[in-house]
């Protein structure tokens, strides 16, 4: 199957994003992805906002995007936008570092009012990044997410079957887009 790196935009570590990004990764593995967890709150300030392209977490970054077929890009909702941490990261990853890559964005909030934050704010970025094919993301809600004690996290019903329906369609576009066969050039 497919390289995944999963990112989370979220700049606190007990995040419900976070959580819902690893409890998804979980649902991908089991598909048979390799996935590559990131959360950009782990990258040094100093890098981030110094906007260090040479920095040892930025240059792994990048690599990282770069080994990724798909990326699943996850982030809490600020004031209708996706969070700055993210921005920050994206800021300093090479202008096309989605070229050729299936990308699923994923956001939290407290909310309904935010909901179109994934497609007025993070779809054009991931767009103007190149990526070949982004498929329908997905909000949900802070409060259909629970943080267990142990960090894993609970999803309300309606919450957890949408968002299993949405990681199966990022994974069938994984797997549609790399079980082709590659065609020769010829000339």
């Amino acid at each position: 199957m497919a390289t995944v790196l999963s990112v989370s935009g979220s700049p606190s570590a007990s995040s419900r994003t976070s959580g819902l990004l690893r409890h998804l990764d979980d649902r991908l593995a089991a598909q048979g992805h390799e996935v590559l967890p990131l959360d950009v709150r782990t990258v040094p300030a100093e890098a981030l906002l110094g906007a260090d392209f040479a920095h040892p977490a930025i240059v792994e970054a990048t690599a990282l995007f770069a080994r990724a077929e798909g990326v699943v890009i996850g982030t809490p909702v600020y004031k209708a936008s996706y969070s700055g941490v993210l921005k920050a990261l994206l800021d300093l990853l090479p202008q096309y570092a989605l070229t050729g890559k299936t990308v699923l964005p994923l956001a939290t909030g407290g909310t309904t009012a935010h909901v179109l934050a994934i497609d007025y704010a993070l779809r054009p970025v991931l767009n103007s990044m190149g990526a070949a094919h982004i498929v329908q993301g997905w909000f949900t809600l802070d409060r259909d997410i629970t943080r267990r004690e142990d960090g894993t996290v609970a999803l309300a019903e309606g919450a957890e079957e949408a968002l299993a329906h949405v990681v199966d369609q990022f994974s069938t576009a994984l797997g549609t887009r790399f079980d082709r066969p590659v065609l020769a050039a010829t000339g």
